[in-house]
Parts: C-alpha cells; sequence; structure tokens
C-alpha cells in the first residue's frame, strides 16, 4: 500500500464488473466500488496517505467476499472467481460504444435505484480513461450487466408499519408542481446536495436513500464528461422519478430511532482508522461509491458554501 490506491485495483474491479452479470445485477456494487476506490486516489491524489490506506483495506473486505452484496453460494460464480484477471487479449476501444447503448434501452427510467446508470458510467471511465483494459469480453461483460436491468423495478421503500415495504413499480406518483422535471444537469445537482442539507436527518428507508440519488446523480455527470450528453440528458427523467419515488417515503424516525451523523468526515484520516467505520451490512461498498460520487457533484457546481454545508450532512450518510 503506497501513497495512492494502487493500479491492480482497477483491474480487479473491471473484471468483477464484467462477470456480475453470471449472478445478479446487484452483485456489480463489487466490481463496481472497487473500481470507484482506484479512482478516488486519481482524482483525489492529494488526500492524506492514511486514507488510500484505509480505502484499500476497504477494498481488500470486498475482494475477500465480505460484502452483503457478494454471490450466493448456489451462484454461478465465485467472489474469488469474479477478480480473478481476464486472459491476456487485444485492446478494442471501439467496443465501448456498445455499453451506452445497451444503457440508451434503460436510462429514461429509474431502475433498481439507479444502479444500471452507476455500474454503466463507471465503467465508461475506466474504459475511456484506460484502453488497455477494454477488452471485447471484459466490454461484452458490462454490456450484458447493463442490459439485465431492462425492465427491472426502480426499487422498493418502507411506508411504515401499516403498509410495510411496496415496490416502488406499484406507487403512483403524485403531481407536485413544486419539483418540476430536471431542465438540465446542473439543476439536477442542485437539487440533489439541496435534499442532502435539508433531509439527511430523517430517516427514510428505500430506493437506495440519499446515498443512491447522489450516485445516480454523479453518473449522469460522469457520462456526460465522458462524451455521451445527449444520454444523460435523457437520463435525467430516470433521476427525477428516482427522487419522486424518494419523496414518497415517510420519514419513520419515530419507528426506528433517529439518524445520527459520524464523529469524522471522509476527508478525516480520523475517518478511516480501524474500529471507526462506522458498522452496516452495505456500507462495506457505499462508503467508497458515495465518496467517489460526491466529489464528482461538488465539483459539478461553483458554490463553496453549499459544498461544506452538503460535506456536513453527507456524514449522516456514511
Amino acid at each position: 500500500m503506497g501513497k495512492n490506491v494502487d493500479y491492480s485495483y482497477l483491474t480487479q474491479g473491471i473484471a468483477a464488473l464484467s462477470r456480475a452479470h453470471h449472478a445478479t445485477t446487484m452483485t456489480g456494487h463489487l466490481g463496481a466500488a472497487v473500481v470507484a476506490g482506484y479512482f478516488i486516489g486519481e482524482q483525489q491524489p492529494d488526500l492524506d496517505p492514511f486514507i488510500f490506506t484505509g480505502i484499500e483495506t476497504e477494498l481488500d473486505r470486498i475482494i475477500q467476499g465480505q460484502s452483503v452484496f457478494s454471490p450466493q453460494p448456489d451462484s454461478a460464480i465465485t467472489v474469488s472467481e469474479m477478480f480473478e484477471p481476464f486472459p491476456q487479449d487485444e485492446a478494442r476501444a471501439d467496443l465501448i460504444d456498445t455499453i451506452p447503448q445497451a444503457l440508451a434501452k434503460n436510462i429514461g427510467e429509474a431502475h433498481e435505484s439507479g444502479h444500471n446508470t452507476i455500474f454503466a458510467s463507471i465503467a465508461i471511465r475506466a474504459l475511456k480513461d484506460h484502453p488497455e483494459i477494454a477488452t471485447p469480453a471484459v466490454i461484452e461483460g458490462v454490456r450484458r450487466l447493463i442490459s439485465a436491468f431492462d425492465g427491472s423495478a426502480p426499487g422498493s421503500g418502507y411506508y411504515g408499519t401499516e403498509r410495510g415495504r411496496i415496490s416502488g413499480s406499484l406507487v403512483e406518483l403524485p403531481e407536485d408542481s413544486d419539483f418540476p422535471p430536471y431542465t438540465d444537469l446542473h439543476s439536477m445537482v442542485r437539487v440533489v446536495l439541496n435534499e442532502l442539507i435539508l433531509q439527511a436527518v430523517e430517516k427514510r428507508q428505500g430506493y437506495g436513500g440519499l446515498v443512491h440519488i447522489i450516485n445516480h446523480a454523479a453518473a449522469l455527470c460522469e457520462l456526460a464528461a465522458y462524451g455521451y450528453p445527449q444520454l444523460a440528458v435523457e437520463g435525467l427523467k430516470g433521476h427525477h422519478q428516482h427522487v419522486q419515488l424518494w419523496k414518497t417515503l415517510p420519514d419513520v424516525t419515530n419507528e426506528m430511532g433517529p439518524q445520527s451523523p459520524g464523529a469524522h468526515d471522509l476527508w478525516s484520516p480520523e475517518y478511516w482508522r480501524p474500529g471507526n467505520l462506522r458498522p452496516g451490512a452495505a456500507r462495506l461498498t457505499h462508503r467508497i461509491k458515495v465518496f467517489y460520487g460526491f466529489y464528482k457533484l461538488v465539483n459539478f457546481l461553483d458554490d463553496p458554501t453549499g459544498t461544506r454545508q452538503a460535506e456536513d450532512m453527507l456524514r449522516y450518510l456514511v
């Protein structure tokens, strides 16, 4: 473990992401988180070296199968098999466009809390920035994962003790004049950061919560930055639907207890010290991906005051 996140995590992560379709769509969390962890080092190279050590420790846990999203025992693939390197092959960067072509078929609606868009965007960045890993087998695997989201539900939410958990496909969205469709990516980002600042203290359960609303938005910004601006615009409708669904959730603080912020933020070495990481079945992959996604959003807008407020509220999520 050195000053930055080692390149080997990128190659392992993209291999796992391209093999996730052999298990379930949600198994894509493993590779996506490991790739995101690598890119945190690229996009924030001046972080304290101990943070990179902490990130690599978390990535090792994912690779070792400690994530709740690891393949089940009866799956067609094991965790170790997912992260194995692919046989060497000639890179074909010209095939990368088949991934956004697959995404174009499902990006206009919310699918599984936006994971179709989240997984596709991180793969596209990896393959475009490092075309040496863009082999036909890797690209085809990612394309198959994204296509597997076609027709999937938008996720589900918990609506309190009387109604229980309900699939988003069964939730009728009300007309809300106070929340019109986005006009552009900047409008979306401002909505997301504002929701984080105002609502992170509430306890709402479902649709991936604010973590995935952040990552879904960051993925659209990334698609635009990597050559697919029109596809990103088409994805605004899916993200708007995602937030609409999240807004239908009740605050269940009285039932489940209040939210509490973490003692340290993600940019503090103290956050990453052994024993300081907050427990939770899904936090192993999500603390890495939201660290990556949040940085993309706050750098999309020039708003230092809003950024500081959002950073403070992010502690409620991780």
